[in-house]
């Protein structure tokens, strides 16, 4: 595994198809980075599929309460639809372009209704810039990402095993 810079600010992701690390990015989207940390450190994202992955394109997950499986509401055809039970955040969009292996919030018409779920770009996206909050960048692991499940909804889709602030990882 590359050394890890700054743990707190570093998110470990395992998947059903490998390690995925991300460098977060607090100067970009303080409040977005600190949703994505608070949520991880709950286990919220343990368990959620990502239900939304397009070819040449990018994979989304994050759906806390009907993509999770095993809990309570878990649904497969809602996966997407839902959010975590605290308030949308505020949009910080910036300059960061959307490029291979950028992690941005998903969101809804409203620029500030991001809450849990994200994507992460396959490809180079640069239509989606400065329209949604960039919270991160795949800096190992890009291959494993690659390899989630395609669909719009995905048949028995790849999900999000566990996913760690690395400063809470016993090395």
């Amino acid at each position: 595994m590359a050394e890890i810079k700054d743990p707190e600010n570093t998110i470990i992701m395992e998947t059903t198809k490998g390690r995925v690390v991300i460098e977060l990015l607090p100067d970009l989207a303080p409040g977005h980075v600190a949703r994505v940390k608070e949520l991880a450190r709950e286990g919220a994202y343990d368990g959620v599929v990502f239900h939304r992955v397009i070819e040449d394109f990018m994979a989304q997950t994050g759906d806390v309460k009907f993509g999770k499986q095993g809990g309570e509401h878990f649904n497969p055809a809602r996966a997407g639809m839902g959010g975590s039970d605290k308030p949308d955040l505020k949009a910080e969009f910036s300059n960061m372009s959307h490029v291979r292996g950028t992690c941005s919030m998903a969101r809804s018409q409203m620029p500030n209704s991001a809450n849990s779920q994200f994507f992460i770009c396959f490809t180079d996206a640069p239509w989606l810039n400065k329209q949604y909050s960039v919270w991160g960048q795949v800096v190992e692991g890009m291959e494993n990402v690659d390899k989630i499940k395609r669909g719009e909804p995905v048949r028995d889709p790849d999900s999000i095993v566990s996913m760690k602030v690395a400063a809470d990882v016993a090395a």
